[in-house]
């Protein structure tokens, strides 16, 4: 006779496989049409801040968060966006197909933790967190595609 909490486990184990099944895909669309002045001072921005180490709350060439990255890469283009990364998934206008410039949203649940912006070819740049600098990453990976939510695009 299994266990009581052996049984649980088991349980337990089979509802976060089926769950991580059950989230939005991640979809990108690279158009071979050019990107607007927007979108390319965002990217701009957004690669200038390589390297740019990794700080809580950040939002200037010190130390950058994910959000402070997108308000600091969005603010170059003139453009506004809140400032968690949370309040962009929930405030800013969603989209199917992710284009250079727009935002990735990540978490579990229904709460966006982090956000990127995807630079084209399967690629996006973000503020890792800590003990990090920001760096651009293969959309590939598992755990971006586990802890996808969706996107939007703020710019034009």
């Amino acid at each position: 006779m299994a266990r009581p909490w052996a049984m649980m486990l088991t349980v337990l184990i089979a509802l976060t496989l089926l769950a991580g099944c059950a989230g939005p895909r991640l979809a990108t669309s690279d158009p071979d049409a050019g990107l607007s002045i927007e979108r390319l001072l965002v990217l701009d921005q957004a690669r200038e801040a390589l390297g740019t180490p990794y700080r809580w709350g950040g939002a200037s060439s010190r130390g950058l968060d994910c959000s402070g990255l997108v308000l600091v890469s969005y603010r170059a283009a003139g453009l506004r966006v809140p400032r968690t990364a949370d309040a962009q998934y929930r405030g800013l206008p969603p989209i199917e197909a992710a284009r250079p410039g727009d935002l990735l949203f990540f978490g579990r649940g229904s709460r966006a933790s982090h956000v990127g912006i995807y630079a084209g070819n399967g690629r996006m740049i973000h503020a890792p967190g800590r003990g990090r600098a920001v760096t651009t990453t293969s959309l590939d990976l598992d755990y971006w595609q586990e802890r996808f939510l969706g996107a939007a695009a703020p710019a034009p």
